[in-house]
């Protein structure tokens, strides 16, 4: 999610100079997303979990199964029999986490899908129906490993059908209150990321990552990194409804110079590689993997999803590629 917290600091003078630097270097394993030859992947078997919404505080059983080729990521809640495709365009609100709904049954929206998305993208999976009987999925620890988890213990199933890639072809930039979220084309394949964030807390403070995605970078550097929030804006977000479900059990609590879970960080700058976490499970309801370099600062979700829109509306920003169809859908 969108680090539970608005303790933001947005303003940058100039953009941190590493910038200029995160098209460079190797891969460092190869992403299942990249290949303008790669075919699509399904699960292997279906598999479930029970957690609590992290802002909703209901239970909720979440399921992934098998989904035929070209389908997706599809959400169905099963409590109401509503089924839709994750989209940018399904994205109905961002405050704090990313809430998917269709256009024609908002009541049944899906909540914090973020985590689980990230996981989904990063491990090459492209169709599975997600399964949930609540308004949320859950939060389980806060990261995207226990969904990676579920991921692996399911299996992976590769499919005939070759999978499309959305290439950026020339850079686009969204901005708000000295907040940034930018794509521009890549010299590389796949997805590279650069965030930097600012935070008044002395225990967050200004922190900044930069990786080119792949699957074992994600999983070794990013999956298990967790939400975060501030303890003085607790109270606040559960007045208006929000993390109601939040506990040092799924989220990184900070007071000032302190970080009050008693095993303390999983890393010295987990905030921002949480942060980075989302940024990728929100690009990832582009519908297809990005090939380009992604660069923000303080970017939440919000801005993550105005950049997917201003980009496809754009259609000389992007192309579709990876098979014949596809590209002829996209012309």
């Amino acid at each position: 999610m969108d680090g539970m917290s608005s303790g933001l600091v947005g303003e940058i003078v100039r953009e941190p100079e590493y910038l200029s630097e995160i098209d460079a270097g190797p891969v460092v394993s190869s992403f299942p997303l990249r290949s303008r030859a790669a075919r699509q992947h399904t699960l292997g078997n279906a598999i479930s979990c029970t957690g609590v919404g992290l802002h909703s505080g209901q239970p909720v059983t979440l399921t992934l199964r098998p989904a035929a080729e070209d389908a997706g990521v599809l959400f169905c809640r099963t409590d109401l029999g509503q089924t839709f495709p994750a989209g940018y365009d399904s994205v109905i609100d961002t405050r704090l986490c990313t809430v998917v709904a269709p256009g024609s049954c908002p009541e049944a929206r899906v909540a914090t899908v973020e985590h689980l998305m990230a996981a989904l993208s990063a491990c090459g999976i492209d169709n599975v129906l997600v399964e949930l009987d609540g308004p949320e999925v859950p939060v389980l620890d806060g990261s995207s490993a226990p969904f990676v988890f579920l991921i692996d213990c399911a299996g992976r199933v590769e499919q005939s059908a070759p999978r499309g890639v959305i290439e950026v072809l020339k850079s686009v930039r969204v901005e708000h209150e000295g907040a940034f979220a930018e794509l521009r084309p890549s010299h590389g394949a796949g997805l590279s990321l650069s965030l930097s964030i600012a935070f008044e807390a002395p225990a967050i403070g200004c922190q900044a990552y930069t990786m080119r995605l792949s699957e074992q970078g994600f999983r070794n550097e990013l999956a298990d990194c967790r939400t975060f929030t501030l303890r003085s804006e607790i109270e606040a977000l559960r007045q208006a409804g929000l993390a109601r479900g939040g506990s040092l059990d799924n989220a990184v609590v900070v007071d000032g110079g302190s970080v009050l879970n008693p095993a303390g960080l999983r890393r010295p700058d987990e905030f921002v590689r949480h942060k980075m976490l989302d940024a990728i499970g929100d690009l990832a309801l582009a519908g297809h993997p990005l090939r380009g370099v992604f660069i923000g600062h303080c970017s939440g979700h919000g801005l993550n999803n105005r950049l997917l829109r201003a980009l496809l509306a754009d259609r000389s920003a992007w192309r579709l590629s990876g098979s014949a169809h596809l590209e002829q859908a996209a012309a």
